[in-house]
């Protein structure tokens, strides 16, 4: 069940990418063209945040499930660059990128200004797709850890 899990997390990540590129890319150009803010506007950012948050919610599982959890706190753990990524740095900054890509929605649906919609979803959003860029484990990442690169 775990092996299907991660194949999901690992394909909704692309999902998840797509869909925050999407909002990024809709967020600048309607700010740049003065664009109204609509339904659809706003639709794209719910998506968006929902897929961050079933990527969330299935990163969890693993991360319980596989037992990387249990390694926090365990010096011989954290002294090893792939059990440190995966139980400590790859969760926390997820966790926090979801929470900015939250925000992103949030804060947009929440301002009356349609221009401030627009640049309220193209920070957030950028930042916290900055970050999941910054944490996925991508397979170049380990032919640098080997090397002391990363």
């Amino acid at each position: 069940m775990m092996t299907g899990i991660q194949y999901l997390h690992g394909f909704l990540r692309w999902v998840v990418l797509v869909l925050l590129l999407l909002s990024i890319v809709k967020a600048f150009s309607g700010m740049s063209a003065g664009r109204n803010f609509s339904k659809g506007d706003m639709k794209r950012g719910l998506f968006t945040m929902i897929s961050l948050h079933i990527q969330l919610v299935l990163g969890f599982i693993l991360y319980f499930g596989k037992g990387w959890s249990s390694m926090l706190g365990n010096a011989d753990a954290m002294a090893n660059t792939v059990m440190r990524f995966f139980s400590l740095e790859h969760m926390a900054t997820m966790l926090i990128a979801v929470i900015l890509g939250t925000l992103g929605h949030s804060l947009s649906k929440r301002a009356s200004d349609d221009r401030i919609k627009f640049k309220r979803q193209a920070i957030w959003f950028t930042v916290s797709l900055v970050l999941i860029l910054s944490s996925i484990p991508w397979p170049f990442r380990a032919g640098f850890e080997a090397y002391g690169w990363w």
